[in-house]
């Protein structure tokens, strides 16, 4: 006689019972399905075809304040009533941990899913093997149709979807969907013996959203040969503009330093700061995972926590920071329902759809107001310490001069301090929503640039 086939709020239920029989006083499991296709081709040629399909499901057991993790793409009820009764006495041997918890019942009150909202992130239309490839290749062959490009580095085209279930032994059961769509290319011009390279791409949640393919080609094309003949710049102080395709990593900065772990930590530079002035007025940091279509969007946090907007800076001011139950608990604060969570750890404070809203002047204008400075485009490397806020990373992109960008410039370094930093930016009026932390360009004053 054939077993019966479990699906997932089966597995589920059976993770979660058997470890509270077994001994467990609280339990949550997170089980996630995703499948997908990648291709990239080069030169007119299918280079690799992937395809995956994924099955996870993580266990978290509580014994008191003991704790213990544990992961398994079993489905049948024999194997996993063997990993929860495993997880069970891994929990009794580990040691005291008096801030994780799971949501109480309280707490999900509290915290209420708005289910009458949708944030559209997922897209039903699956695109067939033959689409997958008519993006990457339309892209390549615009790319390499520009007068200067030489070779191709490879187009990459690529479709996905996932669903995650989260279920807590409080009563709490909730799911997601979301899907991705991305296209990108990297091409290559040559002169004088030396190569240069750029790119361009677009990722979104529904695959007529993507970027126009010929405008990726065409872009991609275009800052590559924009490179050729790059110079090391001139040492010195100047204001920097960081391009929006690079910017976002100044706010991923921000996300890093207002994060509740790294807070209770007292591992920020910002750890003293909630209710203060951390950067000028013109700036403002939102949070929304009710973004339509944004990549970071959810009705709810890897505890079950119904999601929030929130302002996190307003005009400067810090007024939030971003936390989950275990770094709300340690800071005597409620949760923001912030939570994020991979399959075996256990969960952490972190972001939806996060941005630096933006200004109201372009980028246009950003540069004609600066007689000297350096336009960023690119970045490599990193030394940066969130603990004092110390910021050097490796940085090309194009001189500014009079007011309009000139010499290409590679193997730049540029150095300051996010605190210093934050005080001085200025936005530009071009966000758009291409990640799931994302930023308009950004003007800052006075960094230090080291080149000859």
């Amino acid at each position: 006689m054939c077993a019966k086939k479990l699906n997932d709020q089966d597995v589920m239920n059976i993770l979660i019972d058997t470890a509270l029989s077994n001994g467990a006083t609280a339990a949550d499991c997170v089980l996630s399905r995703s499948r997908g296709v990648s291709l990239t081709r080069r030169l007119g040629k299918d280079e690799t075809i992937e395809r995956y399909e994924d099955f996870d499901t993580g266990l978290r057991v509580f014994v008191e304040n003991k704790i213990a993790s544990v992961s398994t793409n079993e489905n049948s009820e024999a194997a996993i009533r063997e990993v929860a009764k495993r997880a069970v006495d891994m929990a009794k041997i580990a040691p005291q941990d008096e801030f994780s918890l799971i949501a109480t019942q309280e707490t999900l009150q509290n915290f209420p899913i708005d289910n009458n909202l949708s944030v559209d992130s997922y897209d039903e239309v699956e695109p067939s093997i033959d689409i997958i490839r008519d993006r990457a290749t339309e892209v390549e062959d615009i790319a390499l149709s520009v007068k200067g490009i030489t070779n191709s580095d490879g187009a990459d085209a690529s479709w996905g979807e996932g669903e995650t279930l989260l279920m807590t032994s409080n009563g709490f059961f909730g799911s997601s969907k979301k899907s991705n769509h991305s296209v990108s290319v990297v091409v290559i011009a040559e002169k004088d013996g030396k190569m240069e390279r750029d790119y361009d791409y677009s990722s979104k949640v529904f695959g007529q959203d993507l970027k126009n393919l010929n405008e990726i080609g065409l872009e991609a094309a275009k800052k590559t040969l924009a490179r050729i003949g790059a110079i090391k710049p001139v040492t010195g102080k100047y204001p920097v503009i960081f391009d929006q395709r690079v910017s976002r990593s100044i706010a991923s900065h921000f996300a890093s330093a207002i994060n509740g772990s790294a807070i209770a930590r007292k591992t920020s530079f910002l750890k003293d700061m909630l209710n203060k002035q951390i950067s000028n007025t013109a700036i403002n940091i939102i949070d929304n995972p009710f973004l339509k279509r944004g990549l970071g969007s959810r009705l709810f946090d890897a505890e079950g926590l119904g999601s929030r907007k929130y302002t996190l800076v307003e005009n400067g001011v810090l007024k939030h920071w971003l936390l989950d139950l275990s770094s709300a608990k340690q800071l005597n604060l409620s949760p923001s329902g912030n939570a994020r969570r991979g399959i075996s750890g256990p969960p952490s404070p972190g972001t939806s759809n996060f941005m630096i809203s933006p200004g109201d002047v372009t980028p246009e204008n950003l540069i004609k107001n600066i007689s000297e400075g350096f336009f960023i485009t690119d970045m490599i490397g990193s030394s940066i310490s969130m603990i004092t806020g110390d910021y050097s990373r490796g940085a090309s992109g194009f001189w500014i001069k009079n007011g309009e960008l000139s010499q290409p410039i590679t193997e730049a370094t540029i150095a300051g301090n996010l605190k210093e930093m934050f005080m001085t930016l200025q936005p530009a009026n071009d966000l758009d929503y291409s990640h799931s932390i994302n930023s308009p360009t950004l003007l800052i004053e006075g960094m230090t640039i080291a080149g000859n």
